[in-house]
């Protein structure tokens, strides 16, 4: 047996998306695997296992592995483990279905301060028709099964998982669903199947107990082991557990559920609980609030809520009976303070707020198609980043001027080899074709020791964000470099493709990447392939860069700055470490010192700068930059309409 220590990184810890993530990681791998904190460990390919542990980021833990592939699987594991964004979504970003600015961020919930008391969940106000949600409670037979029995209840009890998960998958494409809703519906499907569950419900049944009777008593014990552990993540998948447990018991039975298919063009859904698994049900878009009297802001629902810019309270302390007696519900999604049945005063008010909300936002919807020009009449282009070719419509509705950065890192960690020229070409030629005629900026792998991916190995680094990482891994790595280099050769026939290197420090490494896309060019032109003429950035993000940036303009064809690692590496502050999170500002005067620099060389040498960071979407920074010469801003596609209003009422003066 083989192990190693150690430390989560992941955001917030292994809470379900992560954990699903690890699992389907971990189950590609023969060996078995534990994960272990202390004397407590979990069976890495069970998700219910690994969330029962309630690993919190920061945690230093044990991974152990036995068996033929044991090594590859601790290396792939330890990776994903100490990878801060693993198993979340990519961008960060917040889909548009519905979303604005309140949807874009989420802040600790409050309670309220007037009204009946709950936990804001998501912003925004709301007021309509109340539309109840209370399900009947399946109850157990307690059926006793006789011996010759048994392999038909278990049999009962597969066709009911089958039928669970095929709805949980139509559920994954109807319309409107976001990325993040996707991530979540297919946590459920892993909890649904997962061995702790599932084993728990067929040794009920070989005792004797009839499938129903066993699946809801399993669910109900786990959910309430769930409710045990010291993590607000962790317990709040006991919703998920419950919403499972439901599903399936109603699959045994043969009962149809209460239906949330017929809510009302701006109602309020009210309910005790409503699970991920039920909200996928219902018309995203019909609904205008959400109250319920159990749940946390960690729980699915309100996630799913957030991206959909729907307001929210759970854990609303109103009396059950006067919830479900309520004609008309008011929220405060922010304060967490529900109305039932308001007076009319009240309710006046309540849409005085709504209206003026609804202003707000429609201002800044007028902002995502117009032309970002300052008062001074200098254009400024403000982009997108993304991920994946699922994050395209998203932006395309924000507003986004093409692709300020293009992370092609999830191409090769989502799979279990590389991806091939082809499979590449065809996704960036995609984007292009998708943004055009807007340009599309396509970064090259930024993978090191922080990332797992299969087909390249990493040795062990203490820092990885200090290691072989980026174009260092590349240039050493020319059988991984070249294919994506020829992908995206290719991919600029579209004229609309410009490719940008990461974490340079030299004009050397500038070099080098040139002379590798002269060889791939003129292999394509070997083999009668068609290859364009893409111009050749550089990612501007370490103090070395900025210090020599005068020697790499002369290289490169534009600069664009990533503020988040410019940021770390200038302060000597880890951003993901919280206790110098007071250091990492890409506001501080030394952080602005190298966007300066990095701006005078780029205008004396003629060449266009950009910002593809978090700061690019920052109001107070903005003007700033653009004073600074940059003429292009790269985001989050919902941070894409309020950075629009900012160029367009900024005052370059300075």
């Amino acid at each position: 047996m083989l192990e190693r220590s150690v430390t989560v990184r992941v955001k917030e810890g292994l809470h379900a998306r992560p954990a699903t993530q690890f699992v389907k990681l971990a189950k590609t791998f023969r060996s078995a695997v534990e994960l272990r904190r202390g004397t407590v460990g979990a069976n890495a390919k069970s998700a219910v296992k690994l969330m029962l542990l309630g690993l919190k980021e920061g945690e230093a833990i044990v991974l152990q592995a036995d068996g033929d592939d044991a090594a590859a699987a601790l290396d792939a594991l330890a990776d994903f483990i100490e990878t801060p964004e693993a198993g979340l979504d990519p961008a960060g970003t917040v889909p548009l279905a519905t979303a604005d600015a309140r949807s874009a961020s989420f802040t600790p919930p409050r309670f309220a301060a007037e009204g009946v008391g709950g936990v804001g969940a998501s912003e925004g106000t709301a007021i309509g028709p109340a539309f109840g949600f209370f399900p009947t409670v399946l109850l157990a037979p307690n059926r006793r099964v006789a011996p010759e029995a048994v392999e038909a209840e278990i049999e009962a009890l597969r066709r009911a998982l089958d039928t669970t998960t095929a709805g949980l998958l139509e559920a994954k494409l109807k319309p409107g669903v976001s990325p993040q809703d996707t991530q979540i519906l297919e946590a459920l499907i892993e909890v649904a199947r997962d061995a702790e569950l599932t084993g728990a419900v067929e040794t009920a049944i070989r005792t004797g107990r009839d499938a129903l009777t066993a699946t809801l008593e399993a669910g109900r014990i786990l959910a309430e082991t769930f409710e045990k552990v010291d993590n607000d993540y962790i317990r709040a998948r006991a919703e998920d557990v419950r919403g499972v447990t439901r599903a399936l018991g109603l699959a045994l039975s043969g009962t149809a559920d209460v239906s949330l298919a017929r809510v009302p063009e701006g109602a309020i859904l009210v309910a005790e609980e409503i699970s991920a698994w039920d909200f996928a049900k219902a018309p995203i878009a019909a609904l205008a609030g959400i109250v319920c009297t159990k749940g946390a802001a960690t729980s699915h629902v309100a996630i799913m809520a957030r991206t959909h810019g729907i307001p929210a309270v759970l854990g609303a302390r109103a009396d059950l009976a006067a919830l479900k007696a309520a004609t008309t519900v008011a929220l405060d999604g922010k304060t967490g303070a529900v109305w039932l049945d308001p007076d009319m005063a009240k309710a006046d008010g309540i849409r005085a707020r709504v209206a003026a909300e609804s202003q707000e936002r429609d201002a800044l919807d007028a902002f995502r198609h117009r032309a970002p020009v300052t008062r001074g009449g200098r254009a400024i282009t403000v982009a997108a980043n993304l991920g994946s070719l699922k994050e395209i419509e998203p932006a395309l509705k924000a507003g986004a001027m093409g692709v300020g950065l293009f992370r092609t890192e999830l191409l090769f960690m989502e799979r279990k080899t590389l991806p091939s020229e082809d499979e590449q070409a065809g996704i960036y030629a995609e984007l292009a074709r998708a943004f055009a005629p807007h340009p599309v900026i396509v970064r090259t792998l930024d993978i090191g020791g922080d990332k797992p991916v299969a087909g390249i190995e990493f040795p062990h680094e203490d820092n990885p964000f200090l290691g072989w990482r980026g174009v260092r891994m590349c240039l050493d790595r020319p059988d991984v470099f070249k294919p994506q280099l020829k992908a995206l050769l290719r991919a600029a026939t579209e004229g609309n493709v410009k490719i940008m290197v990461p974490m340079v420090t030299n004009a050397d490494e500038v070099l080098r990447v040139k002379a590798l896309l002269a060889e791939c060019r003129a292999e394509l032109d070997a083999a009668g392939v068609a290859a364009g003429e893409p111009e050749l950035g550089i990612m501007m993000e370490t103090p070395a860069a900025a210090l020599l940036a005068d020697d790499l303009a002369k290289h490169a064809a534009f600069f664009s700055i990533g503020t988040n690692d410019l940021t770390q590496y200038v302060m000597a502050a880890d951003r993901l470490n919280p206790r110098v999170a007071d250091l990492n500002r890409a506001d501080h005067p030394a952080v602005l010192k190298a966007v300066e620099l990095i701006c005078d060389a780029a205008r004396r040498q003629n060449i266009w700068v950009g910002v593809c960071g978090e700061a690019a979407a920052r109001p107070d920074l903005i003007p700033i930059f653009l004073r600074m010469g940059v003429t292009e801003l790269s985001m989050s596609p919902a941070s894409v309409p309020r950075a629009k209003k900012t160029v367009i009422e900024a005052d370059e003066a300075a």
